[in-house]
């Protein structure tokens, strides 16, 4: 298993959207900090990058039109201050209009996707024709979702199922009803979100940072999902199936973050400037931007899937990164790869910063994300074929020209 890194951001400032729903930046004369396609380590095995290069993207995704037809397992959860309680029923039983959860027999740990539901979104998504392109629209192959900061809860329903108040504290973005006791198929039945397009209704959380000095939280002031091929060829590449859960990045690490260190946070705006900060904290973990430069992260999570699981017990195994060549044959379907791009409104102090699966070292290196995919089933297919497939720039609604 190949030990790679991942080259580090330039060190150039990205600029400010021309046209954006978040802070985030990235409009039709937009540069920003994103994944480059060339950069990216071409990995084989399943294990997470701690951080990603960057360079000049923007994305535009096509626009929805229909809903989703999946179907799923429902199961019965309790009520809690974040979400309704979906009603109980037989473990057997499916319902339409949900993704599924598991049909068969799953060994501890990993959650089965339905083949047959599968088969019919791959089914659907064959058919499906490239929309017409616009002229002028750029070939970044890759489409977004904007969110913004939702809730903050010590829940995790993908580490820790069913147990309130069991995780470290998290911030939420998207899907607003999500609390430990969150199914795929609540996801479906609770879509109130705070991201655009509103067809997605995945819910994206990462620990929440909180400033060393103050111990108050500061939370995400734009977040921005992308969904894109990291290699120079699409071909194969299949939409992400409802239901599927990550986690990127490592919790339970905790070593120094220094200036230069792979997996930290940097500064970004318009304009040239240093990523590494004009200065660090005195702990030397965190940057402080000069300008008007704020705290940034990125995470990226791999981009080729089993094609038989939507979990595994460490929330892993059932993803890999692929390479040029294209996925390795234990995870044979290339999908989406699934970038977070984070900003935070806070430009650095001496103090310093800590994570909520950090409070000791005060690093950046515990930093992760999770996803918990959703999307109106028709939304995602027409993306993934007009925007990744087709390899064309694509923002929240539509092409990008």
């Amino acid at each position: 298993m190949p030990n790679t890194t991942i080259p580090q951001p330039p060190r150039r400032h990205r600029r400010r959207p021309s046209r954006a729903v978040t802070a985030l930046g990235a409009g039709v004369a937009v540069v920003a900090v994103a994944v480059s396609v060339a950069a990216v380590s071409m990995r084989s095995d399943n294990s997470s990058p701690e951080a990603v290069s960057a360079t000049a993207a923007a994305t535009t995704p096509a626009p929805a039109t229909a809903t989703a037809t999946a179907t799923t397992t429902a199961s019965a959860r309790p009520a809690t201050s974040a979400s309704k309680a979906a009603p109980s029923k037989p473990a057997t039983e499916t319902t339409p209009s949900k993704p599924t959860e598991q049909q068969a027999p799953a060994k501890p740990g990993w959650i089965n996707v339905d083949p047959a539901i599968w088969q019919a979104q791959v089914d659907a998504y064959n058919s499906r024709k490239v929309d017409p392109v616009p002229a002028g629209v750029g070939n970044l192959p890759e489409f977004r979702a904007d969110c913004q900061y939702s809730h903050r809860l010590a829940d995790d329903p993908i580490v820790l199922p069913g147990l309130p108040g069991a995780s470290h504290m998290h911030s939420f973005v998207g899907n607003k009803a999500v609390d430990a006791g969150t199914t795929a198929g609540d996801l479906m039945k609770f879509t109130a979100t705070t991201c655009k397009p509103v067809q997605d209704h995945s819910a994206y959380w990462v620990p929440t940072l909180y400033d060393n000095a103050t111990n108050k939280p500061v939370e995400t002031t734009g977040f921005r999902v992308y969904y894109r091929s990291l290699r120079d060829s699409s071909k194969g590449m299949m939409p992400l199936p409802n239901g599927l859960r990550m986690v990127a990045g490592d919790a339970k690490k905790k070593v120094p973050t220094p200036r230069g260190a792979q997996g930290q946070f940097y500064c970004a705006f318009y304009g040239p400037g240093d990523l590494d900060g004009i200065a660090r904290s005195t702990n030397g973990n965190w940057p402080i931007c000069g300008g008007d430069a704020t705290l940034h992260f990125m995470l990226q999570f791999p981009d080729c899937w089993d094609g038989k699981h939507l979990d595994s017990p460490n929330h892993k195994d059932h993803v890999a990164f692929g390479s040029g060549q294209g996925c390795p044959s234990s995870h044979p379907v290339r999908i989406p790869a699934i970038t977070f791009d984070i900003q935070y409104g806070v430009k650095g102090t001496t103090q310093g910063y800590y994570l909520s699966s950090d409070k000791d070292v005060k690093s950046a290196s515990s930093m992760h994300g999770d996803a918990f995919v959703m999307w109106d089933q028709d939304a995602m297919n027409k993306r993934t074929k007009n925007c990744i497939l087709n390899r064309r720039t694509c923002d929240n609604f539509g092409y990008l020209d």
